[in-house]
């Protein structure tokens, strides 16, 4: 009786066992697609998900081409899911214009993942509502046209390194990878003007601030794990968070330490003594704000549409101190956020406008014109002889942002339940504004994968309809440094193309293969030759 008892006490085991099993297999089933069913209440329609990754495979290519795909089958609404989170994906531009203007209070904020480095997330990049408002308000007077004047000779000086370097390579006749010296030379205005230290990349590979540079660049979330953190985030993001990670916080402390140093330094200083880079000017900003309004952070509208020197946004009201100063985890993520503006846009425009160039001697024969003559009248060229001077290098950058946008996508988060143009759209939902897609439209730009830089005269300018090209954003939470970074790549292209001309070679790619893990780049580097002038 009593091996009895035991037997049948074995097998009620079992059988709880086995419940408990089927009933986690049965729960593991319902949430690796109970997320999934959102998009299609809305009526958006969207790639068919997978359970509990989403669509996650259908970008294994790549973004960029995932992006011009998700347009072409499902068009300029439409949807995907990664892991459980929903993305709302819009390239029509009323639409896009009701987003980022008309509504734009009720999408002021971007989406964060909870995964962002420390310096990454106190960046005017990903902060939120009040804050956001505060610091962008007090960096304004960061990029006027005084400021930025004040900021040329420290690019003109790394620039003569990237030159030196060129020399050798137009000496030698090789053909090599520009890409590379670009990168370079950006870490090198990057250490200089938003960090206030001087290195040379090229020469000194070893100096600890470019390894750094390379170790943050180099970060990435193994596959495995980045699929379990789509697939559980709720569990996920808070462990990765707080579970110790030695080379991000050897990588913050080391940049912490960094500016912590300058900060101190300058402190010390006479005014007059102080560098003037746009690591002081932030410094300068740090106790007060200006009264400039929401209404007038828009900095990209005037950049994009009107090539005289821009003045500063009207005072609506007295300037006022902030409530809380700028902290220093903050002066270090506006720096850290100029490094990856420099590395992965300014870097990449550069390259795909020699690329384009090199390609397309007609029109690189009629900018070295333009470079020429404006040389001759402004041999050291101030920000705003650059911004009005030269037109058709300005044509050529803006018809190459518009193939090739570094920065082809960007979020938007949703305070409240709203509708955008009849669609409802849910407090929370994620929406993705495609400008990859939006500038390969041939509804907006005939024959797109044509290199026409006539698409940018003023008169083309005044016939094309509004929110149609987006290389840096629109509406008030746009690209906040644009006219820093078409500074410097102006100023660059002046120097490079005053002393040499690029010219394609066997090993030139054509077409260009595309990388887009994150920002939009040449994926094999850019092959070229130079020669001198």
């Amino acid at each position: 009786m009593e091996v009895l008892g035991f037997l049948r006490l074995e097998a009620g085991g079992t059988v709880v066992t086995l419940t408990l099993f089927v009933a986690l297999l049965a729960l593991l089933k319902w949430y690796s697609t109970s997320a999934f069913s959102r998009l299609e209440k809305l009526g958006i329609r969207h790639p068919k998900p997978s359970p509990f990754v989403g669509n996650l495979m259908f970008f294994c290519q790549g973004f960029w081409e995932s992006q011009l795909e998700l347009r072409e089958r499902y068009g300029p609404l439409c949807g995907y899911y990664l892991g459980r989170r929903m993305y709302i994906v819009i390239s029509e531009p009323a639409m896009i214009k009701q987003v980022l203007v008309e509504n734009f209070t009720n999408f002021s904020n971007r989406m964060a993942s909870g995964l962002e480095p420390k310096p990454v997330a106190d960046s005017i990049l990903f902060l939120r509502d009040k804050r956001w408002e505060e610091v962008r308000g007090a960096l304004m007077s960061a990029f006027s046209p005084e400021k930025l004047n004040e900021m040329t000779p420290l690019i003109s000086q790394a620039c003569e390194h990237l030159l030196s370097h060129l020399k050798l390579y137009a000496a030698s006749r090789d053909t090599f990878d520009i890409q590379r010296c670009y990168c370079c030379y950006t870490t090198n205005v990057v250490a200089s003007v938003a960090f206030g230290t001087q290195v040379d990349s090229q020469n000194t590979p070893e100096d600890p601030f470019v390894q750094h540079c390379r170790q943050f660049f180099a970060l990435r979330i193994p596959r495995p794990l980045l699929a379990l953190i789509l697939s559980f985030p709720s569990i996920m993001v808070p462990l990765a968070r707080i579970l110790p990670n030695k080379n991000r916080d050897e990588l913050n402390g080391f940049f912490n330490k960094l500016i912590r140093n300058v900060i101190a330094l300058r402190d010390q200083q006479a005014a007059e003594e102080r560098r003037r880079d746009f690591l002081q000017m932030v410094l300068d900003a740090r106790h007060s704000t200006s009264s400039v309004g929401v209404e007038d952070f828009d900095m990209v509208k005037e950049a994009l549409s009107s090539s005289e020197c821009p003045v500063n946004p009207p005072q609506r009201g007295q300037p006022a101190s902030m409530p809380e100063p700028l902290t220093t985890d903050e002066i270090v993520g506006q720096a850290f956020l100029f490094l990856i503006a420099g590395q992965e846009i300014i870097t990449n425009t550069l390259s795909f406008i020699t690329y384009l160039l090199a390609t397309h001697p007609d029109c690189q024969e009629r900018l070295l014109e333009e470079v020429d003559l404006f040389v001759e009248k402004h041999p050291a060229p101030g920000y705003c002889s650059l911004q009005e001077g030269l037109p058709y290098l300005d044509m050529v950058i803006a018809e190459t942002l518009r193939m090739y946008p570094p920065a082809f996508r960007f979020t938007r988060e949703a305070a409240q339940d709203c509708e955008v143009l009849g669609q409802y759209i849910p407090a929370g939902a994620v929406l993705e504004v495609a400008v990859g897609a939006l500038h390969h439209d041939p509804e907006h730009w005939p024959h797109p994968e044509t290199f026409d830089p006539e698409r940018f005269t003023a008169e083309a300018r005044l016939q094309r309809g509004p929110f149609t090209y987006l290389p840096f954003g629109a509406g008030p939470r746009s690209c906040l440094g644009v006219r820093l970074g078409l500074m410097v790549v102006k100023l660059t292209l002046l120097q490079v193309l005053h002393k040499f001309r690029f010219e394609a070679s066997s090993e030139t790619q054509v077409p260009l293969q595309l990388e887009s893990k994150s920002a939009l780049s040449p994926k094999n580097g850019v092959y070229i030759k130079i020669v001198s002038r």
